[in-house]
């Protein structure tokens, strides 16, 4: 890689999912790196914050305070699904920018875009990303359009939808299009190419196809994630009556990625996103990391909940996380939350949680308990026979009966996790805000499933969930307020 002077380096798109890490890489770089942002306070966790310049405002907007001694511009903007005239819009901001770069003598403006051959099959989505960048690429300003195909990274929308098809559903109804070709990509190629550019001493100025060493089916995807996995092989079942309307709702249902944004990136899978000459190679490299190596370190991060940037990220509506999705955005979470008020304080509600399950049993439902312990027995689980290590006292790492205490801090949270026999992941926690001399008690039943079978089951037992759950909280309530 050639190593240009320390630059200043603007990046829109900053709170995206490619422009998150690109950031701190640039830095990393000694590059000076301004970011325009719609919202800024979405950097404030950001390790790098203190690191940038942020300057609020968006590409359509005003953009002199931006570009101002800007050497090198990166265009990271996409407003994939974002209204009906979404892709009007987006060349009316690329020109827009174009025009702001050339009054501002920016050097050269890097911007990444998608594959695909240039021709009538092209879809509404691809066909835009080529439309931004021949519009930037219309001005005095030299611009390097660097053209990916499927990005697979942790958090990205195609490595989602990818994890979610591959893992909930064990035999899955497609259309023709699992049979297209495609070139994968690793989210660290794609940095490492984008830094390249943004270092190059002169600008790179053209199209550069950006592809990994595989070469491809999505069924062939799906395979390989599953070995990954360790997931039994998928049946794939084609059909030919499947549309992408059709197939947008299902990703939608079956993924975290909304219909909204699932129907352009469909779409978009019917047309074949392969490299199709040397000279990216020639110019910039060969890619690093094969689409096994790159669908491996995303499930790590992923299982390791270290997803510093995700699809959901950015301030587009379709990429917005919804209630189902935790804060880090991976993947469902289904929850069960009731609230309570109590006159008790919260020492004692705290004091009182410390002392549940056991011999004291669960407040409510003690059949359902035991019962829901023996099916856990009857299954290779704990079932309810550990009890408690002590009556009253609850320290982290301590059994509950089929739960371990996983975090406590005085006065304010217990947190429960399950140890039985469950086709996913579940906490039972409660945490504890004073309040005009008493306390409130939030209550949350959490569970992350794995694969269909977890879905089922949620929904299986959502229903003891209402004579359980409401029951609990009030005698865990009445039982704080026995204390006072």
């Amino acid at each position: 890689m050639s190593q240009g002077s320390r630059s200043r380096v603007l990046v829109t798109g900053a709170t995206g999912y490619v422009g998150g890490r690109l950031v701190p890489r640039l830095i990393e770089e000694g590059h000076l790196v301004r970011c325009l942002v719609r919202t800024p306070e979405k950097l404030a966790a950001s390790a790098w914050r203190a690191d940038a310049e942020v300057v609020v405002g968006s590409v359509e907007g005003p953009l002199e305070d931006a570009m101002r001694d800007v050497d090198v511009a990166v265009y990271l903007v996409h407003g994939i699904g974002e209204g009906r005239d979404w892709a009007q819009k987006e060349s009316r901001d690329a020109a827009h920018f174009r025009r702001a770069a050339e009054e501002a003598h920016v050097g050269r403006i890097v911007y990444l875009g998608g594959m695909g051959a240039d021709d009538h099959t092209l879809s509404t989505h691809l066909s835009s990303r080529h439309d931004v960048g021949r519009t930037l690429a219309a001005g005095s300003v030299p611009v390097t359009e660097l053209r990916a195909a499927v990005i697979i990274g942790s958090g990205s929308a195609s490595f989602e939808m990818l994890r979610y098809l591959v893992e909930v559903l064990p035999v899955m109804v497609t259309p023709k299009w699992v049979s297209t070709r495609s070139q994968p990509i690793a989210i660290s190629d794609v940095l490492e190419y984008l830094v390249t550019t943004i270092n190059a001493h002169q600008p790179l100025a053209g199209v550069y196809e950006i592809g990994g060493p595989d070469v491809v089916s999505y069924a062939e995807m799906m395979d390989l994630y599953a070995e990954e996995a360790g997931l039994p092989k998928r049946r794939l079942i084609r059909v030919p009556f499947l549309t992408p309307r059709l197939s947008s709702h299902w990703v939608g249902l079956v993924t975290p990625v909304p219909a909204s944004l699932a129907r352009p990136l469909v779409d978009s899978l019917v047309n074949e996103v392969v490299v199709r000459d040397t000279r990216t190679r020639d110019k910039l490299g060969a890619p690093r990391r094969t689409l096994r190596e790159a669908i491996r370190l995303a499930l790590g991060r992923t299982s390791r909940h270290d997803v510093p940037t995700s699809f959901s990220d950015a301030d587009l509506q379709p990429f917005r996380a919804y209630a189902t999705d935790p804060d880090w955005a991976g993947g469902t979470e289904l929850v069960d939350a009731r609230v309570a008020r109590t006159s008790a304080s919260a020492h004692d509600v705290f004091a009182t949680l410390c002392a549940i399950g056991g011999e004291k049993g669960w407040y409510r439902g003690e059949w359902l308990w035991r019962l829901r312990g023996l099916f856990d027995q009857l299954w290779g689980g704990p079932g309810l026979r550990r009890g408690r290590r002590h009556p009253s006292e609850l320290r982290v790492g301590d059994y509950v009966d089929f739960w371990r205490a996983e975090e406590i801090v005085d006065d304010q949270l217990v947190r429960l996790r399950a140890e039985m026999r469950l086709p996913g992941e579940a906490w039972l926690e409660w945490r504890i805000t004073p309040e005009n001399g008493g306390a409130r008690v939030h209550q949350r039943a959490r569970f992350k499933p794995r694969g269909l079978l977890g879905r089922l089951y949620w929904y299986g037992v959502a229903p003891f969930h209402g004579l359980v759950f409401p029951g609990m909280l009030r005698g865990i309530v009445a039982d704080a307020q026995r204390r006072e």
